[in-house]
């Protein structure tokens, strides 16, 4: 090799050294990120573990409406693919999904409803009154759904709605006074009869939904004097608003509140239920009235509607971080997705378990939902896990 050759490669193995040590010193004097993300989740195994819980099918509580009509099975109008069932026929309803791994329902009692006066139709079977008698009836619907749930499916948890709305002729949550208004002493005192009636014929959970003051305390104190204090749990609607996404549930449970003179001479001064429900804009009362169920002795406490108050849930979890919390995707919120989907918004598989893992990671560790019978299948999917 001639000299001049051996020299021109020695220049160039300097010049590559030379570039070489200078971009090593470009990137190593470049400040790292902090705060990088994606190093965390590239890999499908670190995005499980970046979950901040799974969404489990024990985990579903699926809200049934029975009727007093035993062999029925009414369509909602304003809640598509959702039925009012008379007893005899939640067997149709209940077999397959509890084959599927339904481990839960939550029970709520309707009467039939006549709108207007027709000498050929027949008397109710059932009346409502100015005091939800029909609450305290052995023939009530959700009595005769207990004693036959518990006796159908023995391991099926029975959680059953406790109020006065769907009983009283006035559509309000409890016993009102002479001024028209609601009478709380009188409202607890037969809010926790109902509650200890329905404990006595089979339910596991008891769900005051009221909204009563001091409703939880005398529950609980009904069940202790009669023995049932551990054989039932209180499940606290504990921040329930007074939203206007319940409209399709008042139409299927028949108990949208007026405000008019009863055949009992009772008069209702309240148009709706914003005296006694959290005011939408209230974010300290959500959080007050789910510490005061909490310390009354709630066993689970509950955020009413869910969607919209995902940040009343985290507020509740931060507060009460040791009790199990629910929360109730309810009736206007699946009406809300499922016409979304019907006109192509979204894919109701894809919306419905986003909403879901939104409720997980805001706190919830129970899901009251009418899509629990579709999350019981897409749960199946491996990729639908959460």
């Amino acid at each position: 090799m001639p000299p001049w050759a051996s020299c021109a490669i020695f220049s160039i193995l300097v010049i590559l050294l030379t570039k070489s040590t200078l971009d090593h010193t470009s990137l190593s004097n470049m400040s790292a990120p902090t705060k990088a993300l994606h190093p965390g989740y590239f890999h499908p195994v670190m995005r499980s573990w970046q979950r901040q819980s799974t969404l489990k099918k024990s985990d579903l509580v699926y809200p049934i409406f029975v009727c007093d009509e035993a062999n029925a099975k009414q369509p909602i109008a304003s809640m598509p693919e959702q039925h009012r069932w008379g007893v005899n026929r939640l067997s149709e309803l209940l077999d397959p999904l509890v084959k599927q791994g339904l481990s839960a329902v939550l029970i709520f009692g309707v009467l039939t409803q006549i709108d207007c006066d027709d000498d050929k139709k027949p008397p109710l079977k059932l009346q409502k009154d100015a005091f939800g008698s029909v609450a305290l009836s052995e023939r009530s619907p959700v009595i005769l759904a207990l004693r036959y749930l518990r006796k159908k499916y023995p391991s099926l948890l029975l959680i059953a709605d406790v109020c006065l709305c769907a009983y009283t002729s006035h559509g309000h949550c409890g016993i009102l006074n002479g001024d028209g208004f609601i009478d709380n002493a009188r409202s607890i005192d037969r809010i926790a009869d109902v509650a200890l009636h329905f404990a006595e014929n089979g339910a596991d959970i008891v769900a005051p939904s009221d909204m009563m003051d001091g409703r939880v305390k005398r529950i609980k104190q009904r069940l202790h004097e009669r023995g049932l204090a551990y054989k039932c749990a209180v499940m606290s609607y504990s921040s329930k608003y007074c939203s206007n996404f319940y409209g399709p549930f008042r139409d299927a449970a028949h108990s949208a509140p007026s405000a008019k003179e009863q055949q009992q001479r009772v008069v209702c001064n309240m148009h709706d239920r914003s005296t006694y429900q959290l005011p939408v804009s209230s974010r300290g009362l959500g959080i007050r009235a789910s510490v005061r169920c909490f310390e009354e002795g709630a066993d689970f406490l509950m955020v009413k509607p869910g969607l919209p108050y995902l940040d009343i849930l985290r507020d509740v979890k931060n507060n009460v971080p040791h009790v199990p919390i629910a929360v109730y995707q309810v009736s206007g919120e699946y009406a809300m997705l499922w016409h979304g989907a019907k006109h192509g918004a979204f894919e109701l598989k894809a919306i419905v378990l986003e909403t879901c893992q939104s409720f997980v990671r805001a706190g919830a560790q129970i899901i009251i939902t009418y899509y629990a019978p579709q999350l019981l299948q897409w749960l199946n999917d491996h990729d639908a896990k959460l």
